[in-house]
């Protein structure tokens, strides 16, 4: 697959589409297929990586751990290390990640109301 380059044409006018409009802005952020489930999965509280992974059983190892990470640079997940052995990390939602809560919500109510193939 050929990479397109930072300094691109494509590149530029990406960014300015995401930074004219929120909605852009947004699904930068929480786009993709497993962002807004791991975002959903701690709106319950913290969890270890171990539970979001029973959690979301679909998800690959990598595509979890690449997500994580992606999240926590966005400063919506914050992943804390406690310094024992074994290692133990959990990840919880920052301040701005709560604040997704109400807009993930009205997305599985909707889905719940439109999807007729859930029922």
């Amino acid at each position: 697959m050929t990479q397109i380059k930072e300094s691109s044409t494509h590149n530029y006018n990406k960014e300015r589409a995401i930074n004219k409009c929120p909605i852009n802005f947004v699904m930068s952020k929480i786009g993709g297929y497993w962002k807004p489930l791991i975002i959903y999965q701690l709106m319950s509280g913290p969890k270890r990586y171990s539970e979001l992974r029973r959690a979301i059983p679909d998800v690959t190892e990598k595509m979890l751990i690449q997500h994580l990470k992606q999240l926590e640079a966005d400063d919506l997940v914050i992943r804390e290390a406690k310094p024992v052995v074994p290692p133990f990390v959990t990840y919880s939602l920052s301040a701005s990640g709560r604040e997704l809560s109400h807009t993930l919500e009205a997305m599985a109510e909707w889905g719940l109301r439109y999807n007729t193939e859930a029922l």
